[in-house]
């Protein structure tokens, strides 16, 4: 749960954790014995960070590095850390956005519900709705994308697939559907809009049918770009190329519930893996639960899974852990 109005020292020390230990080392040599402290302090009660919270102080961060005035230096450590913590395509956004001197409309799609959006992008072209699904945060889309007609949603996502940059003059389509709810910049430089990365993430946030249907759709017509989008996903059979520490991590924050409806429908190799890296007493107790417990719904399953991956991604966002599928690098 997002926590309201955060603190100086709370911002600072989500900050600081999202950086990774090296250059929150760097940063801690510039700060007086007083605000160590204080930070420290924060660090050390932080259990775990909403994912809002995570993205609101990163994206503070930017705003305030950029208008403080960056050397060339300053600007690539920026781009280093932003990456770091929120991945490529969310800090391409966020960094872009610095750049404009009007983002009120996007923020206000924000405070939207899904539904209004929903109805708004029903009604419009495909190509306008990648444009504003591109600029709300993923599980916002996911939501949205959900309740849009299943042609539309393929439209939808294979024109974001496709498009990663456009002019600023392409937005202008924008402040005709939503007049002046949405402003956008003038520059001349292209603007990050969307691309493979983009819906990568928002597909991980939705339900399995909606999914693979998006997914066939984008197969059909370009095989490539959607063999780039799996690429980029990450989806719970993942977890078991997890090491045994970052799975140890992961069970300290996923609710037992969770854990037993998700690995219903998990293969054995993923259940043995979540058993190991468990209390041998632990593991016995969510084996009788499970038993116990009955068949659940397709939708619930689903749901958990989903839950857990978004608790994975926020670990690996704040360095705790490290994501990977079966064809990733291997970490020495």
């Amino acid at each position: 749960m997002p926590r309201g109005k955060l603190s100086g020292p709370e911002k600072a020390a989500i900050l600081l954790l999202a950086m990774g230990e090296q250059a929150a080392i760097e940063v801690m040599k510039s700060l007086d014995p007083k605000d160590i402290r204080q930070i420290g302090q924060e660090m050390g009660g932080i259990v775990s960070v909403a994912s809002e919270d995570h993205s609101a102080v990163m994206a503070e961060f930017a705003k305030r590095a950029a208008a403080s005035g960056l050397s060339v230096e300053g600007k690539q450590f920026l781009t280093k850390v932003l990456t770091k913590a929120l991945g490529r395509d969310k800090a391409r956004r966020i960094l872009a956005s610095l750049s404009s001197t009007e983002n009120a409309g996007f923020e206000a799609l924000k405070v939207l519900d899904a539904a209004s959006i929903a109805n708004m992008l029903s009604h419009e072209h495909p190509q306008t709705g990648a444009l504003i699904l591109a600029n709300l945060e993923a599980d916002q889309a996911g939501q949205v994308l959900m309740l849009l007609p299943p042609k539309k949603r393929e439209e939808v996502m294979y024109r974001m697939a496709s498009t990663e940059d456009v002019l600023p003059s392409v937005l202008e389509e924008l402040n005709n559907v939503i007049e002046e709810e949405l402003r956008v910049g003038v520059s001349r430089n292209a603007v990050p809009v969307g691309g493979t990365g983009m819906v990568a993430e928002i597909l991980n946030t939705v339900r399995k049918d909606v999914k693979d249907a998006v997914l066939s759709s984008l197969e059909a017509r370009n095989e490539k770009l959607a063999e780039d989008i799996r690429s980029k996903m990450f989806v719970f059979e993942d977890l078991e190329y997890i090491d045994d520490r970052g799975m140890q991590e992961l069970l300290r924050e996923v609710s037992k519930e969770d854990l037993m409806i998700a690995l219903r429908a998990a293969d054995e190799m993923l259940k043995e893996k979540f058993f190991k890296n468990m209390s041998s007493r632990a593991a016995e107790a969510l084996k009788e639960d499970m038993e116990a417990k009955g068949p659940a719904k397709v939708s619930d399953v689903e749901a958990s899974q989903r839950t857990i991956l978004k608790i994975a991604q926020k670990l690996a966002a704040e360095g705790r852990i490290i994501l990977g599928g079966k064809d990733a690098e291997q970490m020495v």
